[in-house]
């Protein structure tokens, strides 16, 4: 499930890559009436090309590795400050060529984590994906955002869409996987609806690692996000998402009355709507990226949780193998599950 949790997650978003910025009508004008139903094969890698979704999901993963290593090396440490902020110093670093002060730069050096290969060497992580204003305004400040001292007031959807590794490796304990996902999304995004959608999505791929449906696994999360402070906004669209899957709104009306999935809550709550309202895997990524708005996010977080629930063989072979840095994520998902289990199980 770690596998087609992260695999699901980058078709998803190499589906809406293609069309992200796009108003629905310029998808169907272009692409046809069902608007993008395929995935667009980039003509000189001859692969479909992901966003800074995945690439920052991939670096989320790595650095739970980083940091889990580190601090059980040290016998102290967080998960955001001992591997997770330091992973995504790496990830500005590809994306801008620099870092935010001169002391940065021994993060670039090859860590425990690190001792046949490194994120680092894959040069497709090095190409601009339409990132994020806000992951790149607070990564280059030099500070790490906390939920105590946040670094802006930004409640985008940045934070959110790159957290799955977290509520994949933290499964057995949903509600440690929610803090932990709250804290890396604040490292970039200050306001509650930035970080707490972030847990909100972590905790919800914990349970379904653990078995539950997609229901099941929202109303426990639903549960853990009233006891945090500043959750109204996340858990009405969160509410809403279930209404709407409920009733007899047509997909392209219920997605408009939930947003464009630019905000943290509106990719989370269109990403679950589409996970629910459509029992075919293939049909439901669809469904998650033919909209106005951030079309790569919520492709890539419906992708996320329909891998988690349904398992690999629910995804498509052919839409597998044309995704861009495939076997990496592969690796990451893999390393991931396997230190999960010698941590967690003794193995």
């Amino acid at each position: 499930m770690f596998i087609a949790s992260l695999l699901g997650g980058a078709i998803g978003d190499a589906l809406g890559y293609t069309v992200e910025f796009m108003r629905l009508n310029e998808i169907k004008s272009k692409f046809g009436e069902s608007g993008i139903t395929d995935l667009k094969v980039d003509p000189i890698s001859g692969k479909a090309l992901i966003s800074d979704d995945t690439q920052m999901t991939l670096f989320t993963a790595d650095g739970i590795l980083w940091a889990h290593m580190r601090c059980s090396e040290r016998g102290i440490g967080t998960y955001a400050g001992s591997g997770i902020y330091q992973s995504y110093l790496r990830w500005y670093y590809t994306q801008t060529k620099r870092l935010p002060t001169e002391d940065d730069q021994v993060w670039l050096k090859s860590r425990i984590h690190e001792r046949t290969d490194s994120i680092l060497n894959y040069k497709e992580l090095y190409v601009r994906r339409a990132p994020g204003n806000s992951c790149l305004t607070a990564l280059g400040s030099g500070k790490m955002g906390t939920i105590e001292k946040p670094i802006n007031n930004s409640k985008g959807c940045g934070g959110v869409m790159r957290v799955a590794p977290v509520g994949l490796f933290l499964h057995r304990e949903p509600a440690h996987a929610f803090k932990v996902a709250t804290e890396l999304a604040a490292i970039t995004h200050g306001h509650p609806t930035g970080y707490l959608s972030a847990g909100a999505f972590a905790a919800i791929i914990s349970e379904l690692i653990n078995g539950k449906t997609i229901i099941e696994s929202m109303m426990t999360t639903t549960n853990l996000l009233k006891g945090y402070k500043g959750h109204e906004e996340t858990l009405q669209s969160i509410e809403k998402s279930i209404a709407l899957a409920d009733s007899s709104e047509s997909p392209k009306q219920a997605i408009k009355q939930m947003g464009e999935g630019w905000i943290a809550d509106e990719a989370l709550a269109i990403a679950l709507y589409c996970a629910l309202k459509e029992s075919n895997v293939k049909e439901a990524l669809i469904m998650s990226v033919n909209h106005d708005g951030d079309s790569d996010s919520t492709g890539s977080i419906c992708g996320n949780i329909l891998g988690a629930a349904h398992g690999i063989e629910a995804l498509d072979q052919e839409w597998i193998n044309k995704v861009e840095l495939k076997d990496l994520i592969v690796k990451n998902a893999s390393d991931l599950f396997d230190l999960h289990e010698c941590a967690f199980n003794g193995r």
